[in-house]
């Protein structure tokens, strides 16, 4: 049966409490370098590898500021995290900006990466990361880009991570992903909570892009 994700503009107190739970330790960040792998661009017309073109696109200068900065403002975070905890900056040289919030206690956490050092979009994503992905499902619009949720993590592990791609543009991608809470996992789907934080995401994006 195919998974089906509801996109929302905002998070429920109740989707707080599926992100974060009452008690765990602390988790490492996922490196989306390894979870996301972005070959140089390939010079194929955009998009390719079955690749949604992305009909609406928005400019690329609201990738200029840092995740950290202009990803999420601090009362989504606190309403995602229990917590407000300082983003950490976590660049990746070959994809782009990418930040950490953690809250620890929790063992949950929301990375975001702008992908801009590369130039394929989300036409990379479907050529290198699905076929070695484990979960993954075309999502409705989100705020009128094209997105995918995927894994590349075994069964267990898709239990507790989930990670958006959104194009942007045809070249230009953002990436969100969650771990809950060990309190949380096999309770609630991640990739239904990480849909709706990539909403809050791409609103904020349309926002500062006027649109």
């Amino acid at each position: 049966m195919k998974m089906r994700f509801a996109i929302m503009t905002t998070i429920a107190v109740v989707g707080a409490t599926f992100v974060a739970g009452c008690s765990g330790s602390p988790t490492p960040a996922p490196d989306l370098g390894a979870t996301r792998p972005s070959p140089p661009a390939t010079g194929k017309p955009l998009p390719y590898a079955g690749a949604p073109k992305v009909g609406h696109p928005l400019p690329e200068s609201v990738l200029s500021a840092h995740p950290c900065d202009s990803a999420l403002t601090a009362e989504q975070v606190s309403g995602i995290l229990a917590q407000t905890p300082q983003g950490e900056h976590d660049d990746i040289d070959a994809l782009g900006a990418q930040c950490h919030w953690t809250n620890i206690d929790a063992g949950a956490i929301v990375t975001v990466l702008y992908g801009t050092k590369t130039s394929d979009g989300l036409s990379a994503v479907y050529a290198n990361t699905k076929p070695r992905s484990t979960m993954w499902q075309p999502l409705p619009p989100v705020h009128g880009l094209p997105a995918v949720a995927h894994s590349t993590y075994s069964a267990e592990g898709s239990k507790s991570f989930c990670q958006v791609s959104v194009g942007v543009t045809d070249r230009r991608t953002v990436d969100v992903s969650i771990t809950l809470g060990q309190a949380k996992v096999g309770r609630t789907a991640p990739c239904a909570v990480d849909a709706q934080i990539t909403g809050m995401v791409v609103a904020n994006l349309k926002q500062k892009a006027g649109a």
